[in-house]
């Protein structure tokens, strides 16, 4: 297990609702900044959709804007440093972005952007992945929140709407991917 949270050190959640309330909910947003929390169910097992998610050397497997990336420092682990190129038509080239925290027991990944040639300054994502139900019925929820300055000249609504596209799309492509991967076992 990799546990890192400056916030809650030594006590970590043990239920559905206390990971949301723990890593989802953003209290303290500055005045310039803005979040939001976005929630995919998944028709495919956890450890299948955790499998994808918790690649942080290689996004691409299921984020349709990335075009490659490269891990720059570390091993891939916590404080490892990636290298991603986007595709073309989007308001940005690249993006350096820092794994902040990988927790295989309780399936949360974070990383922070801290580079690159776009507009999102200070942006941290928490992704947790969730059974779905009970008993184990090979449905997974997948919940992904950030937090993000406001860009000069641009609106909160305008910012959360950009992002809030980005991953939505994301995470309805993490979907497909799992569940055909799913389908076709």
């Amino acid at each position: 297990m990799l546990y890192n949270n400056p916030r809650h050190p030594k006590k970590k959640p043990t239920n559905t609702q206390e990971m949301v309330t723990h890593y989802h909910t953003h209290h303290h947003l500055a005045p310039n900044q803005c979040g939001s929390c976005l929630v995919q169910p998944i028709d495919a097992p956890l450890p299948l959709v955790w499998s994808l998610v918790r690649r942080f050397d290689n996004p691409q497997a299921y984020k349709r804007f990335v075009k490659s990336c490269s891990i720059c420092a570390g091993d891939g682990g916590i404080g490892s440093v990636r290298e991603v190129h986007v595709v073309s038509g989007l308001p940005a080239g690249r993006s350096t972005e820092r794994l902040e925290t990988l927790d295989d027991d309780s399936h949360v990944m974070s990383f922070s952007i801290v580079g690159g040639d776009h507009r999102l300054e200070n942006y941290r994502s928490t992704t947790t992945v969730h059974e779905n139900g009970d008993g184990g019925d090979g449905k997974t929820v997948v919940i992904e929140s950030y937090v993000v300055d406001v860009p000069a000249g641009s609106s909160k609504e305008d910012t959360r709407l950009f992002a809030d596209t980005i991953i939505g799309c994301n995470l309805r492509s993490l979907a497909r991917v799992t569940e055909k991967m799913a389908y076709a076992s």
